[in-house]
């Protein structure tokens, strides 16, 4: 596994505020990579906090999406603001990606909106 620390390949302890001051750093250069975020999952799983390692391992399938599909994902999911059918959408377009995880997430939000009426109703 690559320990990259940004998804430019940029290792964290080289970044300085000298460098964001003088705009000399990218995006991808403070953008963290998923390797990085593997690796906190792993050290998560390994101090028994399961929880927060399935955190950071859907945070790291969301690195290959692009910003503004991550912010319509995280408004859709905002209670009655979708359909039943629209987050259905969503979990497909997940899965396609390849982020199985946070299709799961999506799919078993949808379940507990219906149930408890926070679905959007057209």
């Amino acid at each position: 596994m690559s320990r990259r620390n940004a998804w430019s390949g940029m290792n964290a302890a080289d970044i300085t505020i000298d460098q964001v001051r003088a705009g000399a750093l990218q995006l991808d250069d403070v953008r963290i990579h998923p390797d990085t975020l593997i690796a906190q999952a792993d050290v998560a799983a390994e101090y028994g906090n399961q929880q927060l390692a399935e955190n950071f391992l859907r945070a790291a399938e969301l690195t290959a999406l692009p910003d503004e599909q991550v912010m319509a994902i995280y408004e859709a999911l905002r209670p009655h603001r979708s359909t039943a059918q629209e987050l259905a959408t969503i979990v497909n377009a997940l899965k396609a990606a390849g982020a199985q995880r946070n299709a799961a997430l999506v799919a078993e939000a949808a379940q507990i909106y219906a149930q408890r009426g926070l679905l959007r109703q057209d």
